[in-house]
């Protein structure tokens, strides 16, 4: 229970990819942290791209960077309607700027070149995305995973296994936010 004590977000929106939102929703509260599921609105019921339904537990106007210790971005094609919410934008924006874990993956790196929060530093995503990344200041590199300071990128689902190693690491090595 490494994670015990630690309070996780993680951001849904339509057509999230269904294996980057459950593996980690899962994982997360097996190493014993609290994960909050976060959409544009509390109580909306958002389909994944395999047609499974997540439940918004707090909608991103309620919710203070401050008291969380990490935020986790899944990927499908979410991010790109996440990023249309100027609170959800925010939200990742706070989190990254205040030194709390933000990890993304797949398709999530839209939400942090929304949030202005990669230039100069170096991330990883889906190969479709590398130009995005880029012209948002970005030094992108092919890597299952990538850590750069309280930043976690990684490709595909199939990096999970890393991607999620990575995140249990960062949180329980930093100190609680919350």
């Amino acid at each position: 229970m490494e994670l015990q004590g630690k309070k996780v977000l993680l951001l849904v929106e339509e057509t999230y990819n269904d294996r980057e939102f459950w593996y980690p929703y899962y994982r997360l509260q097996e190493a014993g942290a609290r994960v909050t599921v976060v959409g544009p609105v509390a109580g909306m019921h958002y389909s994944g791209a395999a047609g499974i339904k997540a439940t918004a537990d707090k909608g991103s106007k309620e919710i203070k960077a401050a008291d969380y210790d990490g935020l986790v971005i899944p990927g499908g094609y979410a991010p790109d309607r996440m990023r249309r919410h100027p609170e959800m934008v925010r939200l990742v924006k706070e989190m990254a700027q205040s030194g709390k874990v933000v990890a993304a993956i797949c398709h999530a790196g839209w939400m942090l070149a929304s949030a202005e929060v990669i230039a100069g530093r170096t991330v990883t995503g889906f190969f479709a995305i590398k130009d995005d990344l880029i012209h948002a200041g970005a030094r992108y590199v092919d890597q299952e995973v990538v850590v750069d300071g309280n930043l976690i990128t990684s490709r595909t689902p199939e990096d999970l296994p890393a991607f999620l190693r990575a995140i249990i690491t960062q949180l329980a090595a930093a100190p609680s936010g919350a």
